[in-house]
């Protein structure tokens, strides 16, 4: 007879994947073992496993949730205007707002994702890319004609602009929507202000 699914076990796996990504974060995933997974979560180590067979698939399971959630939230925005510099704020926006109270996860897709098999880092990989683009389309749109024909430049200004939407968490994890917003701005008057210096 098949195995019943408890009505529960959404939530449980939800909760699993905070305290693993929660433990991955602060101890290194290399490090951390089931056996420190099931014991944050309040779990016995045979009850990890009815959930997840290995420490490998949990660490998948955490990214493809985060990164597959983004993209899909940031892809899916209705923009107001088509003017591509309040695009470009809006996205900037969101973007630091929805990592608010996941930064562990960030934290481990930024320092764990290398840990997995080619496969599935190229799954994750995906998302990210469809990520970037939306972000470099419009500051190919903003940017001087030539600075938009040059796409090293482009290359470097966009992975510029995720530097600073990436590890904002690391000195500033507490902000508050407010505080995220206004960090957004600053991140485009910074990029939009810049480029028309660039390339000069």
């Amino acid at each position: 007879m098949a195995r019943t699914i408890a009505k529960d076990h959404d939530d449980k796996r939800e909760a699993i994947l905070k305290g693993a990504a929660r433990l991955f974060a602060d101890e290194g995933y290399g490090r951390a073992s089931m056996a420190q997974v099931a014991q944050a979560c309040g779990i016995s180590k045979a009850n990890i496993y009815h959930y997840y067979n290995s420490k490998e698939a949990l660490l998948f399971d955490i990214l493809d949730a985060h990164l597959s959630g983004l993209r899909d939230q940031i892809a899916g925005l209705r923009h107001v205007s088509d003017d591509p510099e309040r695009q470009l704020r809006t996205i900037t926006r969101e973007i630091l707002v929805a990592y608010k109270g996941r930064e562990a996860e960030h934290g481990v897709q930024l320092n764990a994702i290398r840990a997995l098999p080619g496969d599935q880092q190229a799954v994750l990989i995906a998302y990210q890319r469809d990520l970037v683009a939306e972000v470099r389309d419009r500051l190919a749109r903003l940017a001087p004609p030539a600075l938009a024909a040059d796409r090293s430049a482009m290359r470097a200004l966009t992975m510029s602009y995720f530097a600073m939407v990436n590890w904002h968490f690391q000195w500033d994890d507490q902000a508050d929507e407010a505080g995220r917003a206004d960090y957004a701005e600053m991140i485009c008057d910074l990029l939009l202000g810049g480029m028309p210096q660039v390339g000069r």
